[in-house]
């Protein structure tokens, strides 16, 4: 059973930067594909970035382009979320996933983490 566990959310201000950490464990992190997914209030969960298993192919959301990265750490069975240029609309819970293949839509992965809250705000 492939477990998730994400770390690093919090308060930042519009422009600024922050890095998640899912530590990923009951598998090794390249055995699955490993993204991101965001929900705001009020809206529907989106797809942030994936990472996908093996080769590490990387599949972004179409607002992430250029603002956010994603990142494995073999030895550490870690994946990260690097996101830059904060703006207060990507104030969400930020939920780790993992699947199969990377795909679009949520119900594409049966692993999620509990989530972390980042707020973009001055």
């Amino acid at each position: 059973q492939l477990q998730l566990v994400e770390s690093g959310g919090g308060l930042v201000q519009p422009g600024g930067s922050l890095r998640l950490s899912c530590a990923v464990s009951g598998a090794t992190v390249e055995d699955y594909a490993i993204g991101w997914f965001r929900q705001a209030p009020g809206k529907e969960r989106e797809e942030v970035l994936c990472m996908a298993a093996s080769e590490g192919s990387i599949y972004y959301g179409d607002f992430a382009k250029g603002r956010f990265t994603i990142s494995r750490d073999n030895a550490k069975n870690t994946v990260y979320l690097q996101m830059n240029v904060l703006r207060p609309e990507d104030t969400a819970v930020y939920y780790c996933v993992g699947g199969v293949v990377c795909f679009a839509e949520a119900y594409a992965y049966p692993f999620w983490g509990q989530g972390t809250q980042v707020t973009v705000s001055s």
